[in-house]
């Protein structure tokens, strides 16, 4: 893996008096798959949908291949980047959020096209193999005209995520993408997941996934109060964590004792 594909600098994101991220510095190499937990209200959806500029940091810098999200340079000093300039880096990060968030009025491959005409210009033929072979990829191409409201929770997210994809984004983020489903379906969203890692996205995702972490991540970050406050490969994380306050949130939270973890 060569990287940073994304670079982070004291990062830091304030709601009226309450601060949720206190100074986040992070890098992730291009092809990394990145697993953040913690406990809720620790920061870690705040983190996400700071990388992709849905929140303006109040404080810190954010790079993603060496170009400065939301802000530039103007004479000798930084200033906030026309919404128009920030639309198309949003472009180069897809999302995936807990709740679908799919047009009802429009089938599974309406969804999937529908930013690829109007943002990147595609014309609908374009769009349309595009999404036909994305639906196949999410395994779904048999439910392409099929509406949100006939499709289950499983497969409305699976949609969400071809839509994502749809985009050609460089990096995929992913809030808590199964959390709303129970474990049959979540399966099938997490097997996608797996693919993508396979085939060397780069994905940070947010989630309680035990097994995913130690089966895909390349790295576990530990978030707690704002901070990050502990990393690394998930064989040390789940079995050798050097911080009291993970080994606690494991035990306590998740339910694995890390000298069981392995």
């Amino acid at each position: 893996m060569s990287g940073p594909i994304i670079r982070v600098e004291g990062l830091r994101k304030s709601f009226g008096e309450r601060e949720v991220l206190r100074g986040i510095d992070l890098e992730v190499a291009a092809g990394e798959v990145v697993v953040v937990i913690g406990p809720s209200g620790c920061g870690k959806s705040t983190l996400l949908r700071c990388l992709n500029h849905l929140e303006s940091p109040t404080q810190g810098r954010i790079w993603l291949r060496g170009e400065l999200l939301g802000l530039r340079e103007k004479d000798g000093r930084l200033v906030p980047r026309p919404e128009a300039e920030v639309d198309r880096q949003r472009t180069h990060i897809g999302m995936v959020f807990q709740r679908f968030n799919l047009f009802p009025h429009m089938t599974a491959l309406g969804n999937i096209i529908e930013a690829p005409m109007r943002v990147k210009g595609l014309s609908r033929a374009q769009a349309e193999e595009r999404g036909l072979r994305l639906l196949e990829r999410v395994g779904l191409l048999d439910r392409k005209d099929e509406y949100p409201a006939r499709l289950s929770g499983g497969q409305q997210q699976r949609v969400a995520i071809a839509r994502a994809l749809a985009m050609e984004p460089e990096v995929m983020l992913f809030d808590e993408a199964t959390s709303a489903l129970d474990p049959e379906l979540a399966d099938e969203v997490l097997q996608v997941m797996q693919d993508l890692a396979r085939e060397g996205m780069t994905m940070l995702v947010v989630t309680h996934e035990m097994g995913f972490a130690r089966e895909v991540a390349h790295r576990v970050i530990i978030m707690d109060a704002g901070v990050v406050l502990e990393q690394g490969p998930p064989s040390v994380i789940f079995t050798r964590p050097t911080q009291p306050r993970t080994r606690e949130f494991l035990r306590k939270v998740l339910h694995v004792r890390p000298d069981d973890a392995g």
